[in-house]
């Protein structure tokens, strides 16, 4: 029980961290640092959705023969939908973005920010709640291990996550000890929504090919609708392409060692 509550809070302690750079960081986070950290989360969150949530996802049907491809892909589409449907009805602002997308509403600058980050946060706790409960109920191979492997590299991602939501919400004119618990309160869905897939993992097992695809679906519609964009747009994008490559091989070497 330790273990599971230690693995489900490391990625909000990750975004904590970040957020506290807020103390250390006098002027507004650069341009070029920005660039790669958001190329290094969603290297990490790749490496994570594929190594730890879609070939496992696969393995644990294999039995089925060629369809055991069929749970990963619908879940995994059924993930990318319904992150489609969050975005489209929760007011958000994006970084460095002039207008908030979803419904009109008077929810104001920095709100609209940390409920873009909250969104993205929320398949993060997903995945990290579905492959505890995986490793619990020891279901497709996924052990213990491979389980913490994933909430670290959940958790070295939200680190820069972390410094990206509290330096702009600094410069928008917060103290440092707002933009710092702001940051740190749009973690707190991670190990919420981790405990409630943990609980309900018993009733869950039969269907865990999909919401271990589902999980996946979520993270990379995170990555190929949010952070990609915001990496490549403007100069210097070779700087988040190589942290692209960093994140990715870091977590596909901690799910290697690890699982």
């Amino acid at each position: 029980m330790l273990t599971l509550a230690i693995g489900l809070l490391i990625p909000l302690l990750g975004t904590m961290i970040g957020a506290a750079f807020v103390f250390f960081m006098k002027d507004e986070m650069s341009f070029r640092v920005q660039k790669s950290l958001l190329g290094f989360a969603s290297g990490v969150m790749v490496a994570a959705s594929v190594w730890s949530l879609l070939i496992p996802a696969i393995e644990m049907e294999e039995s089925q023969g060629t369809w055991a491809v069929l749970p990963a892909s619908l879940g995994f589409l059924l993930g990318i939908g319904f992150l489609l449907l969050i975005d489209e009805l929760t007011p958000h602002l994006h970084l460095d973005a002039a207008t908030p997308e979803g419904p009109r509403s008077k929810l104001s600058r920095t709100a609209m920010l940390a409920l873009a980050v909250t969104i993205h946060n929320l398949p993060e706790g997903m995945a990290v709640g579905v492959v505890f409960g995986g490793a619990e109920q020891g279901v497709g191979g996924i052990t213990l291990a491979s389980a913490i492997a994933v909430s670290l590299g959940i958790a070295i991602q939200n680190i820069p996550e972390g410094a990206i939501i509290s330096m702009p919400m600094r410069a928008e004119g917060n103290s440092r000890w707002r933009s710092f618990c702001i940051g740190s309160l749009s973690g707190a869905v991670e190990p919420i929504g981790g405990l409630a897939v943990v609980l309900l993992a018993s009733l869950l097992t039969p269907i865990l090919p999909y919401m271990l695809a589902f999980a996946a679906g979520a993270m990379f519609y995170v990555v190929i609708e949010e952070l990609i964009p915001e990496a490549s747009s403007g100069q210097h994008s070779n700087l988040s392409t190589i942290g692209f490559a960093i994140g990715f091989v870091l977590m596909m070497v901690l799910d290697v060692v690890m699982g």
